[in-house]
């Protein structure tokens, strides 16, 4: 009996139970022990049927994602897969029957497929997800869920990778069989039925199977449509060439060939990256000197002081966990408009399915209004969500000291200004944190926690462990200017701006950086968050700059034309009624005439410049915030980076993809733009000094946010 597989009997009826806490990843040992049991039920013929479950919360969440580091670091051989214990879970001579609950993900999935029967409990979802790492199923997913599920949904499955329930999979054919009540006395009883009755492999099953003729415009759809959702991405096309060889091959060469296209993805810089993240997601959680022994603060309800745009959104994300929110406003033109917001989204979401309107009611039931501070000492954690100005933000502050309770956390959604300014309105520094949200704020993934000098221990972990409670991955940050995501969006925009300016056209920059992989060009998000936002801060700032240091000029005359983007019309784009931007001759014109006026050479500017130059920027400054400390580890820029600024993950990040194309080669061209552009491009010490030794961001790390 292996320590991780377990063998018992319930009469002729042999149970393999995969017990490898806490989601009975396919570590090693598990599969070796899933064989060694259904070797024992081939070699007695006492046993009639085997039963295989997983213990505890689930069936197989999936392969063990750290062996795949193992193989490509040449620590272990790829040829070392699934296949062989699935494929003698297939030849079995005794019916072999997949109990499933919870989750059978990725190599899960594979698994229960080469059974000879499945059955789940209700709540169970399956799925193929491995190209969320930038991979594709490994052992013979491609194959046997066509055979099951039929090529359409198996296309859907391995070229999206999200999950289906239970319910959808009995439909499909994947599952046999939907067990209400307890799930393994129901997978005993099933297999009590079916044993001794003829039963089919699933490598067998090919009625579901369309001809090659009329799978290939099937085929050709899947193809177009993952080039459009999945720009750039080599993992979802090679899905589909997978799933294509089920109809035009024999199986076991169809196996084959998925194997060639799943090592082909795994060695790539697009999975490496992709698993970079995934890890990163976790690894951010983890803040030294804020250990599991540090206690949290209970929030049982929060007050958002603005009914904003991205007030109305925060508060989504509170009642969306169930949590209580009082939301405030200055008049009721204000409060309405912003509680009318908030109804709109949800029937929205009712609209595509998402949620029932009992589900709305239930949390529209949790909102309170409100036009006074009277009920904030009733709040465990107030959240400031007002505009971007210290005078505003400090007299709100110094309001909400006055009436939340002692031990109330007070935070504050600001982008890049001072959290220890904001705290000296108060008589508690140590419970003022930054909670910086990304609009759309119940959307986005991202919350940027900003630590001040003062912010307790306590307070960090409180507001770390309520993002994982409301959906969001926190990353932590130290308090300057812009913090890290706003830090480094500037030299990234300034950059974009300054391109235009010397002679590219703005849909020429915008289109670079989005072939590149951006989720939008730099000029287009400004529009689409306001180019007045940035104009705003870069007045509250403007005592900073350095006299004779070149500015950009253009965004800022934009704005003083009353042009912010897509909310009055116009921008760097112009946009109609419903938003849709279209090229303006009018901006380019402005442009042209105001660089000339100021003396900028005007020139053709070639795709690679623009990429380099506005992400160079971003990983330049990006290394300044990491060498002096006001981020903890590369990671954290990385996450930061991916989850709220539309990098690409399967670029890993803006430091990880400067470690993949070498910090020397970025040295060197940072270099360059130092001496054709001048001193803001400066290298960053740290930058020089890992690329003189032949280092990489990813192994340089401080282990602690500065404050200040």
């Amino acid at each position: 009996m292996s320590d991780l597989v377990k063998y018992t009997r319930d009469g002729e009826i042999l149970i393999v139970t995969i017990d490898n806490p806490p989601v009975n990843a396919l570590s090693p040992g598990v599969p070796q022990g899933i064989a060694a049991g259904i070797d024992q039920a081939d070699s007695d013929d006492s046993v009639k049927a085997v039963v295989v479950i997983g213990a505890g919360r689930t069936f197989i969440a999936g392969a063990d994602i750290n062996e795949f580091g193992k193989i490509t670091a040449g620590e272990k051989s790829h040829d070392i897969g699934l296949n062989p214990v699935l494929e003698k879970i297939e030849k079995c001579s005794k019916p072999v029957v997949m109990a499933i609950h919870g989750t059978a993900f990725g190599g899960g999935l594979e698994t229960a497929m080469s059974g000879h029967y499945r059955v789940a409990a209700a709540s169970a979802q399956i799925g193929q997800p491995e190209v969320k790492l930038g991979l594709i199923p490994g052992a013979g997913g491609t194959q046997r869920l066509p055979r099951l599920a039929g090529l359409a949904k198996a296309l859907e499955m391995c070229v999206d990778g999200a999950p289906i329930k239970a319910a959808e999979a009995l439909e499909t054919g994947v599952v046999d069989e939907i067990i209400m009540g307890d799930l393994l006395e129901g997978a005993i009883a099933w297999a009590r039925d079916i044993a001794g009755v003829d039963f089919r492999r699933t490598r067998d099953r090919n009625e579901k199977l369309p001809s090659p003729a009329d799978a290939a415009p099937l085929i050709a759809a899947a193809r177009d449509n993952a080039r459009k959702k999945y720009r750039n991405m080599m993992a979802p096309l090679a899905a589909i060439d997978a799933i294509e060889g089920a109809v035009t091959l024999p199986f076991e060469d169809g196996l084959a060939a998925e194997q060639k296209l799943f090592v082909d993805c795994l060695f790539s810089a697009q999975s490496k990256s992709m698993i970079h993240v995934f890890f990163g997601e976790r690894e951010v959680a983890k803040v030294p000197g804020v250990g599991k022994d540090t206690p949290s603060l209970p929030v049982r309800s929060v007050g958002v002081v603005g009914a904003g745009t991205m007030g109305g959104g925060i508060a989504i994300s509170f009642l969306n966990a169930r949590v209580p929110v009082l939301l405030k406003e200055v008049d009721r033109a204000a409060l309405d408009r912003g509680v009318a917001a908030i109804r709109k989204n949800y029937a929205n979401s009712v609209k595509r399915g998402r949620l029932t309107e009992a589900q709305v009611d239930e949390r529209m039931s949790l909102l309170s209004p409100t036009l006074d501070y009277n009920r904030f000492n009733e709040v465990d954690l107030a959240i400031e969500a007002v505009f971007e100005g210290m005078d505003l933000k400090k007299k709100v502050f110094g309001q909400l000291d006055r009436v939340c309770r002692p031990g109330a956390i007070l935070a504050t959604n600001t982008s890049t200004l001072s959290i220890d300014e904001i705290a000296s309105a108060t008589s508690r520094p140590e419970s003022v944190i930054g909670a910086h949200f990304f609009s759309p704020a119940n959307v986005m993934k991202l919350l940027e926690v900003v630590r001040g000098a003062a912010t307790s221990k306590e307070v960090i972990n409180t507001c770390m462990q309520l993002a994982k409670k409301i959906g969001k991955v926190a990353v932590l940050a130290g308090n300057c200017r812009g913090f890290i995501g706003n830090r480094m969006f500037g030299p990234y925009r300034r950059e974009a701006q300054f391109l235009v300016e010397e002679g590219a056209s703005v849909e020429a920059v915008d289109q670079a950086l989005y072939r590149w992989g951006m989720a939008m060009g730099p000029l287009a998000t400004g529009d689409l968050a306001g180019l007045d936002v940035g104009w705003r801060i870069r007045k509250e700032f403007a005592h900073l700059d350095k006299p004779g240091v070149r500015q950009p000029i253009a965004e800022d005359r934009l704005c003083e034309m009353g042009r912010f983007g897509q909310k009055t019309g116009s921008g760097w784009y112009r946009y109609d009624e419903a938003r849709n931007a279209t090229p303006d001759e009018t901006a380019a014109a402005l442009v042209r005439e105001w660089a000339i006026d100021a003396g900028i050479p005007q020139r053709e500017i070639a795709e690679d410049e623009i990429v380099d130059r506005c992400v160079y920027a971003l990983v330049n400054e990006g290394a300044r915030i990491l060498e002096e400390g006001f981020a903890l580890r590369a990671v954290d820029i990385d996450i930061a980076y991916v989850l709220g600024y539309g990098f690409p993950a399967y670029r890993g990040g803006p430091m990880w993809f400067a470690d993949t194309v070498g910090l020397k080669h970025v040295y060197e061209r940072v270099l360059e733009f130092e001496q054709r552009h001048g001193e803001l491009w400066a290298p960053a010490p740290l930058l020089a000094e890992l690329a003189a030794e032949g280092k990489t961001f990813a192994g340089f790390a401080r282990g602690k946010t500065k404050t200040a």
